[in-house]
């Protein structure tokens, strides 16, 4: 890892690609998205603060995890003056976090078991098939078996019909 020296007080964009092992590229997505920021040269290169390195790696944290980048942007905008997040902010972010990454854990353990009986039909067109018409939600109105559900405003329809 490249070290920059203390006096510098900005870093370029490769600099601080190379010190946060994130690509050039999601550094400017993130700050699309408004998780860092920086400023303009007159020749209109980005300058980032040094305390982007630990912006960036906090999202990096959160994100392989599974923190959906939308609820991480939420949260560091709670911060005050966009401030760096510190050691006590991600343990409370963590904690709350928690019941959000085990309801998904439960999900995907549903999702999973259900995935065996489908590989055991193999078509799909079971009188009621959980993962593609899930809870049969169109069996009392357009018969039972897969159907593509497609959420609406108004509630469940089905593809093609009202």
């Amino acid at each position: 890892m490249p070290q920059i020296s203390e006096k510098i007080h900005e870093l370029t964009v490769g600099q601080l690609a190379a010190r946060s092992g994130a690509a050039v590229s999601a550094l400017h997505f993130y700050e699309s998205k408004g998780l860092i920021s920086s400023r303009r040269t007159p020749g209109n290169q980005r300058r980032y603060s040094r305390d982007t390195l630990r912006r960036v790696a906090f999202i990096r944290a959160a994100q392989r995890v599974g923190i959906p980048l939308a609820t991480i942007r939420e949260a560091l905008a709670e911060l005050p003056e966009e401030r760096t997040p510190t050691r006590d902010d991600w343990a409370r972010l963590s904690e709350a976090w928690r019941s959000e990454l085990d309801e998904r854990i439960q999900q995907l353990n549903r999702l999973r078991d259900h995935l065996t009986d489908c590989i055991g039909c193999g078509c799909l067109s079971l009188d009621t098939c959980v993962l593609s018409n899930p809870d049969d939600a169109f069996g009392g109105r357009r018969g039972t078996g897969s159907r593509l559900l497609v959420e609406h405003r108004g509630g469940p329809r089905g593809a093609g019909g009202r």
